[in-house]
């Protein structure tokens, strides 16, 4: 029984979406993740996937992308990026699939852990940050506060966060988020979002204040989910 996570895995299978505009890699990527999956994961391991799952606009028309996942072995721990627009009620994505668990403002237990996750946000200082942002970024803290404050209550001391964005901004610069996973003593973040080609000069994967960060984009692990606990 281990612990595995990958992000961004911008499945289409419903709709025209063809990933190799973004690159040579990118072309057939479903086969390689599929591939990658089937050789690494078994039913007793957990997977966690760190948002933009599909490309489709609504649930509907998500199905089939979330069939494929359903099918390949493995738990499946889920949160939402910013290109799933598809994402309905939680309550309802959470009766779709027996081994498929959606998290917003919640957590969900794995061994003596808990999995939190929320899609977070540009972070202030970001080239890319407008006036626009600041009231999404400051609702997305209160759910990444929920969502730890649930486990809390259930008295879990072991927490995995799972966020879609960086939980920093283009500048590599701390945000409230990481504040929030310190003051909660989160023991791993999961994070995705980023894609290559990726700047050799910068760290993706770190340590800071006791907390460890990955980095799980699928273009960046090459589409291979990276093991989190044995």
């Amino acid at each position: 029984m281990a612990l595995y996570a990958i992000s961004d895995l911008h499945l289409s299978f419903a709709i025209s979406k063809p990933m190799g505009r973004f690159g040579e890699n990118w072309v057939d990527h479903y086969k390689k993740i599929q591939t990658n999956w089937l050789s690494k994961i078994n039913d007793d391991d957990t997977i966690l996937i760190g948002g933009d799952i599909s490309w489709a606009m609504k649930l509907k028309d998500s199905m089939e992308d979330l069939r494929f996942i359903h099918r390949l072995p493995g738990k499946k721990i889920l949160i939402r990026g910013n290109h799933d627009y598809w994402w309905s009620s939680i309550t309802k994505l959470n009766s779709l699939f027996g081994d498929m668990f959606f998290i917003q403002n919640n957590f969900i237990p794995y061994n003596d852990y808990a999995i939190c996750g929320s899609r977070g946000w540009i972070c202030p200082g970001d080239d890319s940050f407008e006036k626009s942002d600041i009231a999404i970024y400051k609702r997305e803290k209160l759910r990444i506060e929920l969502s730890l404050k649930s486990a809390k209550k259930s008295k879990y001391d072991k927490i995995i966060f799972l966020i879609h964005f960086p939980p920093l901004n283009d500048k590599f610069e701390k945000s409230e988020f990481m504040d929030l996973f310190e003051e909660y003593s989160v023991e791993k973040v999961i994070y995705g979002h980023l894609h290559g080609p990726f700047d050799k000069n910068k760290i993706y994967n770190w340590e800071e204040n006791k907390i460890d960060y990955h980095l799980t984009s699928s273009d960046y692990i090459n589409f291979s989910p990276i093991k989190i606990l044995n």
